[in-house]
């Protein structure tokens, strides 16, 4: 077996395992500490040469740094193979998400489930953009449930999709463009220019993972007796309406293949924001969803891995 499917499996095992502890230091938390303050002398420079160019450099800049890294220390450690294996381990368990999504989730659904709504708002609100004192509990379970279909995508699709392609610098790359979408890439006042090239981007890299995400979702809701058939109603049907080129599609496929309706009314900033809807309401969004929930997250992520994996054995 070849050193990156060895990689890929001690690194998903561990992500199974141990999730993102807090002890244990974690590139995405210290890249984003590194781009709250890169983004400062690109904002000054902005400036002289406009918002939106700065913005373009800031992002090239930020993804290039961010992608060195990891690539550096696996080179730098290349003449001691087991520390170079040791590095991408740990760089490639830790760009994974699928424990933390469950974990982050698990909490809120803890909350509903012991009758403490103020005290899920709280857990949820840590999850979410959006605000959350205007949610019942099906809103918060709206909530979770977009969140665990979008960060399926995003937090374990689309990095083992680039692993596949480029190995842990290929994750990196994809993370540090993922990571900067989701702290600049916001339509507003402060970030709608200097944002805009960083969003632009991560929306090209997320192009096929969020449909790579939705054929497998799509497989694991046949085996798990979950509806298929809705499912791919539901994104052929829903997902042009979205704002989102990609966030929509792994919405839908989890909405289709729950019974559920997704998207509608949002609250951001205290202003309602009404958003296309995402499946049907078949099913009732209550607790008695989140055991489906969870069973698609590890589905789904499980077929990603093996696919990974796959397609590193006949790459070599």
């Amino acid at each position: 077996m070849t050193t990156m499917v060895w990689v890929l499996v001690v690194a998903f095992v561990l992500d199974l395992a141990l999730g993102d502890p807090r002890w244990l230091p974690h590139p995405i938390r210290g890249f984003g500490w590194f781009l709250a303050r890169w983004e400062t002398p690109w904002r000054a420079l902005g400036g002289w040469i406009g918002v939106r160019l700065a913005g373009v450099f800031f992002a090239a800049t930020a993804i290039t740094a961010g992608t060195a890294v990891v690539t550096v220390s696996i080179m730098w450690a290349a003449a001691v193979p087991w520390v170079a294996s040791a590095l991408a381990i740990y760089w490639t368990y830790s760009l994974l998400a699928v424990r933390d999504l469950d974990v982050e989730a698990g909490r809120v659904i803890r909350e509903l489930r012991q009758g403490r709504l103020e005290a899920a708002w709280r857990q949820v609100a840590m999850i979410v953009g959006r605000d959350t004192e205007q949610l019942d509990e099906s809103g918060v379970l709206r909530a979770v449930t977009e969140t665990v279909a979008e960060g399926l995508s995003d937090g374990v699709v689309a990095p083992l999709f680039y692993f596949a392609v480029g190995d842990p610098a290929g994750m990196a790359f994809y993370k540090a463009a993922n990571t900067l979408d989701s702290m600049v890439g916001y339509k507003n006042e402060r970030y709608g220019e200097f944002g805009w090239a960083s969003a632009r981007f991560d929306d090209v890299l997320n192009w096929i993972p969020a449909r790579l995400t939705t054929a497998i979702i799509w497989l694991t809701a046949l085996l798990l007796r979950l509806n298929m058939t809705r499912s791919i109603r539901a994104v052929r049907r829903d997902t042009a309406l979205q704002p989102s080129p990609n966030a929509g599609y792994p919405e839908a496929a989890f909405a289709g293949a729950l019974g559920v309706q997704l998207g509608g009314l949002a609250f951001y900033g205290g202003r309602p924001i009404h958003k296309p809807t995402l499946g049907d309401p078949m099913t009732p969004l209550t607790l008695d969803v989140a055991g489906d929930v969870r069973r698609l997250l590890y589905g789904t992520s499980l077929f990603a891995f093996l696919m990974t994996g796959g397609a590193l054995w006949l790459r070599t």
